[in-house]
């Protein structure tokens, strides 16, 4: 028996060790954990529960939920009120309605382990709380007509697309510089529009042999540590937009208020661990992708540049600028991919080609977008970008207090959508 599955545990210890338990059979499925220790250390002490038993274990916490038993506090000690903070009525219906939905994507997860087929676009529905549509390459190649007329140079538009774009390239031994410099402004803007807990740090490296560009690996007490991949060369279009995502105003921002909002203040511990192939990912990653755009405007190219010129790092902001809009529904070239991969059974390398003649990118970056949509953790994961964003802007529609609310409460994708 997993510890939490016993009659007397809470809801939410329950679903924090099935959450850790899932763990130790999938990479990366937790992406954090700051909740209790002697939890953790529970869950990682006994024998590794077989995925069946996972699959059981989800089903009997759903059940429970939708029972109505105590949320309960898994780090009360004795004598302590179980419903911690003043919970009200509707808080507890909204915590239930947010927990139900993790535990879907988490019951999710425990079947494919398991070994059940589920059909790709029934995954991610039920992981990520969003149905995906699969992109029209119609729409990619009217994206390629409007890059076609701003792109600078002659010739096709495929080489001077990844030309101008590969010679964007931030030098080496300037990366870790241009991260702080870009890391300290969009710190300042953030702060000064919606508050950060005082004590947040962020920790930056580089780092290698990963499927990813970017990753935030929050350690609790108000920290992250933010990883840049650096297999391939890091590009300047993409550096400010990285780090607003990562950092400021996204997952770091996000993590370190509802640490101090959420779990120390009304103890919600479900909120002190973060996994994978849930609706809390979508709704993350969304907002992570809108952040650059929120503190620094639609247009904020001037403002980036303003930190590269001086490192030496490449960067046209009148250019950028004018691809940027004309290329932004290239974004859907990577969905069409997972459509082609996990709904065709397309052979990998021919998925591998499609990416780079629609994406405009050379084959060693197609190489390694096709690598993180073949990942058994991230298969699906890229809808949390592709649906997320539009899902966040269209919610956020320019009011920075509803993006404060994404980065301080608990929202499900079906929150947003009804606006």
């Amino acid at each position: 028996m997993l510890p939490g599955t016993d009659p007397g545990a809470g809801i939410v210890e329950r679903y924090l060790t099935l959450g850790l338990s899932m763990g130790r059979h999938c990479d990366g499925f937790v992406d954090a954990y700051y909740g209790p220790a002697p939890l953790a250390r529970r869950a990682a002490e006994l024998p590794l529960a077989a995925p069946g038993a996972l699959v059981d274990v989800a089903r009997a916490l759903l059940a429970a939920i939708d029972a109505g038993e105590p949320l309960g506090d898994p780090a009360a000690r004795p004598g302590e009120v179980e419903e911690a903070g003043g919970l009200s009525a509707g808080d507890a219906a909204a915590r239930r309605r947010w927990l139900r939905a993790q535990a879907v994507g988490v019951l999710t997860s425990a079947r494919i382990l398991a070994g059940e087929q589920v059909d790709y676009v029934d995954e991610v529905e039920a992981c990520y709380g969003v149905r995906p549509r699969r992109p029209v390459e119609d729409e990619i190649v009217a994206a390629h007509r409007d890059l076609d007329a701003v792109v600078p140079g002659s010739g096709p538009l495929a080489e001077r697309y990844v030309a101008w774009r590969e010679a964007q390239v931030v030098p080496a031994e300037v990366l870790e510089r241009a991260l702080e410099s870009l890391g300290d402004e969009l710190r300042e803007r953030t702060d000064r529009m919606f508050g950060l807990p005082t004590g947040e740090r962020i920790e930056w490296l580089l780092a290698r042999d990963k499927p990813w560009g970017g990753f935030n690996y929050y350690l609790g007490d108000l920290v992250s540590r933010v990883a840049i991949n650096v297999d391939l060369p890091v590009l300047s279009t993409s550096l400010a937009h990285l780090v607003a995502h990562e950092a400021y105003p996204g997952h770091h921002t996000e993590h370190s208020r509802k640490e101090v909002g959420l779990v120390r203040s009304r103890r919600w511990w479900e909120e002190s661990i973060f996994l994978v192939c849930t609706p809390q990912c979508l709704v993350s990653e969304g907002l992570a992708d809108l952040g650059l755009e929120v503190v620094m405007g639609e247009r904020p190219e001037r403002a980036i540049a303003a930190h590269l010129a001086p490192l030496g790092v490449p960067y046209d902001a009148d250019a950028v600028a004018v691809v940027s809009v004309a290329g932004e529904a290239l974004s859907s070239v990577r969905a069409l991919a997972a459509f082609r991969l996990h709904e065709d059974g397309a052979d990998p390398d021919v998925v591998v080609d499609e990416v780079a003649r629609l994406g405009l990118l050379p084959r060693a970056r197609a190489l390694k977008a096709v690598e993180f949509l073949l990942d058994p953790t991230w298969r699906a994961y890229i809808s949390c970008y592709v649906e997320g964003l539009p899902l966040c802007r269209s919610y956020v529609a320019g009011r920075p207090e509803r993006f404060e609310r994404l980065v301080t409460e608990q929202c499900v994708p079906a929150d947003l959508a009804r606006r």
